[in-house]
C-alpha cells in the first residue's frame, strides 16, 4: 500500500467516523434547551438550484467541470441545516475564468457563517470564487486553489483562511439563542471578470500612439515655425 493510499484510507475513515457521530446524534431526540450541537466547516453541493449535504469527504469526491462546491461553517445541531446561506450559479461563479484545456473549472462557495457561529471574533464575509484545477482535482484539491489556507486535523478540514484559528468539530452541549436562530438570507457576490492579456496590452499601445502623434505634432510645428522665422529674416 502506498503512502498516497493510506493517507487516503486514513482520512476517508476519519470523516467516515465523523459523519457516523452526526448521524447518531440525528437519531437521538434531545431535549429542546439541552442539545449538543458542533462546530465545524459543512460540505456541499449545489443541485438543481440547492444545497446538497455531500455524504463523502472532500477527498473522495472528484467535482465535475461546469459544478458548484460549497462550504459553510457553523454551529449546528442535530436538527439544524446550515448550508451555505446563498447560491451562486457556475455560469456567476466562472464568467470571468475562461476555459483551459486539461482542465476544469468548479464554483466555489464559502460562507465563513455568522458572528453567533463562532467561538469568537467576527467572521469574514462569504465569498463565491471559481477554481480552475486539473481535471483530476478532488473537493481538497478544488477548496486549495481557491483559498490561502486550508487547515486540516485527522482528516477533517477545520479551518478556510484562518477561519477558525483553532479548534476542530468541538461539542458545544449549550447552544445559544442567537445560534439557533433561523440564517437571514445574504447576497453573495460572484468574482469580477478578469482583465485578459489583450485587454491589458491594448492600454500602453493606446497610450503609445497618442505620444507618439503629440511628439510628431509639436516637432511638424517646430519645423514649420523655423522655416517662417528664415523667411522673414531673408
Amino acid at each position: 500500500m502506498t503512502i498516497v493510499h493510506r493517507v487516503a484510507t486514513r482520512t476517508a475513515a476519519a470523516f467516515a467516523a465523523f459523519l457516523g457521530a452526526m448521524l447518531f446524534a440525528l437519531s437521538v431526540a434531545p431535549t429542546a434547551d439541552a442539545a449538543s450541537a458542533y462546530r465545524f466547516w459543512g460540505y456541499f453541493q449545489l443541485k438543481d438550484g440547492a444545497w446538497a449535504f455531500s455524504t463523502k469527504g472532500p477527498d473522495q469526491v472528484k467535482p465535475a467541470d461546469g459544478s458548484v462546491e460549497g462550504w459553510r461553517y457553523a454551529l449546528a445541531g442535530p436538527t439544524d441545516s446550515r448550508a451555505p446561506r446563498d447560491t451562486v450559479s457556475f455560469k456567476e461563479a466562472c464568467a470571468g475564468t475562461p476555459a483551459k484545456e486539461g482542465t476544469k473549472r468548479v464554483g466555489v462557495v464559502i460562507d465563513y457563517g455568522r458572528t453567533a457561529d463562532a467561538e469568537s471574533g467576527t467572521p469574514p464575509k462569504p465569498v463565491a470564487e471559481c477554481a480552475q484545477v486539473p481535471a483530476a482535482a478532488n473537493g481538497s484539491q478544488v477548496l486549495a486553489a481557491v483559498t490561502d489556507a486550508v487547515r486540516v486535523e485527522k482528516g477533517l478540514t477545520c479551518g478556510v483562511d484562518d477561519w477558525p484559528a483553532k479548534g476542530c468539530g468541538g461539542e458545544v452541549k449549550t447552544v445559544p439563542a442567537a445560534a439557533k436562530a433561523k440564517d437571514k438570507p445574504v447576497s453573495i457576490t460572484a468574482p469580477a471578470a478578469k482583465e485578459t492579456d489583450e485587454d491589458s496590452s491594448s492600454a500602453p499601445i493606446l497610450i503609445g500612439g497618442g505620444v507618439v502623434l503629440v511628439l510628431l505634432l509639436g516637432g511638424g510645428a517646430a519645423v514649420a515655425m523655423r522655416r517662417r522665422q528664415s523667411a522673414e529674416s531673408a
